[in-house]
């Protein structure tokens, strides 16, 4: 990857290619045609030709614009996931943390192929960092440092990763496990009679639907648990 050129791409204001003829494509466009396939394909699915044949274009024409297939899924992921909604009116750091972790959670279902594009390290876009920021902002004045700020933007990320991935192949995490642990148990509810009470009430409870909420839910009290501890008595 061209670290450098990638920079350019996400955080300059370049127009068009560096050379050759007057550009006919954007950016914006180049990114929301590797989205439509990945979306539809995965990002094993992509690639420079066929978002060049999408577009009408050469690969090599393509090339102009990103210089290859990493920095375009960065141009994509940056689209994706684009600006932070702005935060609910009269909310307060908690209630703006659980729509945050929602909203997230919501652009990693549309875009299955994004879980993949953000577990390595990599350069971050403008929109990237305003989400982010919208996480620290929420808990300025909380008592946490800003290392732990960071630290719970991090934590409710892999929350909200984590179950759009099961979302996507279209089981809760929950769901999954209890229907493999109920196959084990079979016969065999004399040796684990805990478990099997406990299983039986959660598939009372549909508890496999709640994964987000309830996981949520504990995330958040944890954190107020930290801030309470740093307040003055």
């Amino acid at each position: 990857m061209d670290e450098g050129r990638l920079y350019e791409l996400l955080w300059g204001t370049p127009s068009g290619p560096r050379r050759g003829p007057r550009p006919t494509l954007t950016l914006d466009a180049i990114a929301r045609a590797g989205i439509a396939i990945a979306d539809a394909d995965g990002l094993e699915g992509l690639t420079m030709q066929r978002v060049a044949e999408s577009l009408a274009v050469t690969k090599m024409a393509l090339y102009r614009y990103v210089p290859g297939k990493a920095e375009l899924v960065a141009l994509m992921l940056e689209t994706a996931m684009g600006e932070p909604p702005p935060p609910r009116a009269g909310a307060d750091w908690r209630g703006q943390l659980d729509d945050w972790t929602r909203q997230m959670f919501d652009r990693f279902r549309r875009h299955p192929w994004a879980h993949a594009a953000t577990i390595a390290p990599r350069v971050p876009g403008p929109h990237e960092l305003a989400w982010l920021e919208r996480v620290v902002a929420a808990l300025a004045g909380t008592g946490l440092t800003g290392g732990e700020q960071m630290d719970v933007a991090v934590l409710l990320i892999g929350h909200a990763r984590n179950l759009a991935q099961h979302s996507a192949a279209g089981t809760a995490p929950a769901q999954g496990r209890e229907a493999g642990l109920a196959t084990l148990l079979r016969g065999r509810e004399d040796r684990f009679p805990a478990l099997d009470v406990a299983l039986r009430s959660a598939a009372a409870e549909a508890a496999g639907d709640q994964a987000l909420d309830f996981g949520l839910a504990r995330i958040l009290d944890g954190i107020q648990a930290l801030i309470t501890t740093r307040r003055p008595t």
